[in-house]
């Protein structure tokens, strides 16, 4: 019998969390569901809500988590996020050094990195793979996902697929954390994730 999504179908579809891009790459393959007669990739739901699930109870366990997205049409969705886990929010130009320089004044150690975008974000994911920290990372089906430990694969461009998957992943991750008990108890909306 198959998993009941985490949210309802509908919702996942509405947000266009499945949207890919017309380009793909061989790393993203697995994650293609279908492609479309005009070339756009169709990502699996099954597989977003797997990972998501996967992904949540892996930042459930960390203690300094590191959330970086150069995004500007996300930055209120980032930030939401990170208060609500209890993780660092970088939005904008991730500082060389953050976590590879002890003598940076804003050096910091981190457990875990999460990223939205491997290619735009691609000083946080050089300085996580110096400093040897695990990159939890969503990539649509152009990125490339080396260096990436975990994959997210969902689509990473639009605001509203993003707030969608912010927002139910810090629910599991508050889930798993016995944070809050049910769905019921996030009382957090999408829209709390999304620029206005």
């Amino acid at each position: 019998m198959p998993v009941k999504l985490l949210i309802p179908r509908q919702q996942y579809l509405a947000s266009g969390i499945h949207m890919g891009m017309k380009l793909k790459t061989e790393d993203m393959k697995e994650f293609i569901y279908k492609i479309r007669p005009d070339g756009l990739a169709v990502l699996n739901l099954r597989k977003i809500d797997e990972r998501i699930r996967i992904a949540s109870r892996f930042l459930a366990r960390a203690k300094n988590i590191v959330v970086a997205s150069k995004k500007s049409p996300v930055q209120k969705g980032v930030k939401k996020f990170a208060e609500l886990i209890k993780a660092q929010a970088f939005v904008g130009r991730f500082l060389p050094g953050t976590l590879t320089n002890p003598s940076f004044e804003k050096y910091m150690e981190a457990d875990v990195v999460f990223i939205l975008d491997p290619m735009i974000d691609k000083q946080a994911l050089e300085e996580a793979v110096k400093a040897r920290v695990p990159v939890v990372a969503v990539c649509n089906s152009f990125n490339e996902t080396r260096n990436v430990d975990l994959i997210i694969p969902a689509n990473n461009k639009g605001k509203r697929a993003l707030a969608t998957l912010l927002w139910l992943l810090a629910r599991e991750i508050l889930k798993e954390r016995g944070e809050i008990k049910s769905d019921k108890d996030f009382k957090v909306k999408v829209e709390d994730f999304e620029e206005e």
